[in-house]
Parts: C-alpha cells; structure tokens; sequence
C-alpha cells in the first residue's frame, strides 16, 4: 500500500495505526501541510478535498477519508481484528469512532481554524478558544458513554483494540497540542493510553513521523 499523509493529521495517524497493528507493509508520502502541499494541482488530482489521508492499494482510484479505509483494511485483512465479530458490538464501536471522526475532528482541522482566523478576523486565542470548545464536546460526550456503558472494557469496546480506540488516541493525542484541560475525561485518558501503549500504535505517534517537532 502507498499512503499520502502527514506527521501532525489525526486521520492519518489512525490508518497508520491501523496498518502497523495489522503488521500491513506499506509507504507513506507525507505531504507539508504547511507549505500548502495538499492544495498542489498534482495532489487536487488524487483527492479534489485537498486532505489526508489518501490510500493506493493497486492501479485503480485512492481510498479516502480514514473511516472509509479502516474498513477496507478490516474487510481485506481479517486478520488481528480491530472490530469485534458480534454486530451489536461491532455498531457500538463504530459509534463511538464516529463520534470523533465525524463530529470533534472535522471543527479543528486546519481549513477550519484558517477559516475562523482570516474570514472573521479572529485573534490565534479566539480561535483556540472555539477549538477546545470543539474537543471539550467530543471528551464529553465519550467519558459520559465510556463510563456507563456496559461495553466498555480495557478498551473502549470490550478487551481489545478496535477502530474506536485509533479514534479516540487520535483525538487525546490532539488535546496536548491545543491544550485541553483533560482532567475531566479519566475513562477517556484511561482508554487511550491503553491503545497508545501497544506498540503499532506508538510507532504510529505523530511526533515520531518524519517531520514532527522534537516534542
């Protein structure tokens, strides 16, 4: 597999976790976001969104949007499942994926704060302001399920590792750059530092890709 990403994006982070966990080889072309790579005409022409993560699995068209490709992997490759066999199961965690990927992630991305900052004007602190906002929903809404439904185990769905908990350690990973005040959420942070400390998952850490800062 050929995968276009970069060090810093949550989408990215999840499928490479996906993949390492999966023991899937693969090479990932990371893009400077920075320097405004994804906007390249070159790139518009593999996705028109201008986002990553994209995914080349052979010569047809890219896998995009990492829910999307998750499955893909999970329906390809069965093997080290990361969605559990029972349906109910399997829909709960994909709910709680969702909630992250769907709701919480989309409000912080780079679109969305240059957006905030040069369409209305907002000061850098304003805008970090709506963004924790944005977290603090997300955290909210995952600690009050996590921490009264029955489903939930070392992980988020039961004992083992599943497109939930790449979801939410992509998204407590997020909290430390933005500085979001976590104390509240110790059944979130409790599920993920569990899936963090496995070790596709760390070496799937943004700040240990090509290109992340030192810290």
């Amino acid at each position: 597999m050929k995968m276009y990403g970069n060090w810093r994006s949550a989408a990215a982070f999840r499928v490479r976790a996906a993949l390492n966990l999966k023991g899937i080889p693969y090479e990932e072309i990371f893009l400077d976001l920075d320097a405004g790579d994804q906007h390249k005409p070159e790139f518009r022409k593999i996705n028109p969104q201008g986002a990553v993560p994209a995914v080349f699995v052979d010569d047809g068209p890219p896998l995009m949007q990492s829910l999307a490709i998750l499955d893909y992997i999970e329906e390809t490759h069965p093997q080290t499942p990361l969605l559990p066999a029972d349906p109910r199961e399997r829909a709960r965690a994909r709910s709680l994926a969702q909630v992250v990927a769907c709701d919480t992630h989309p409000l912080y991305t780079p679109r969305v704060r240059n957006r905030l900052m040069e369409a209305y004007d907002l000061p850098r602190e304003r805008m970090l302001e709506f963004l924790r906002f944005a977290f603090e929903g997300g955290l909210k809404t995952l600690e009050a399920r996590l921490s009264t439904e029955p489903g939930t185990g070392r992980f988020a769905q039961g004992d083992s590792v599943s497109h939930a908990d790449l979801c939410i350690a992509s998204l407590w990973v997020g909290t430390g750059i933005f500085g979001v005040d976590t104390a509240p959420y110790p059944t979130v942070k409790r599920v993920a530092e569990a899936c963090l400390a496995l070790d596709g998952v760390a070496r799937a850490h943004p700040l240990k890709q090509p290109g992340a800062p030192s810290a």
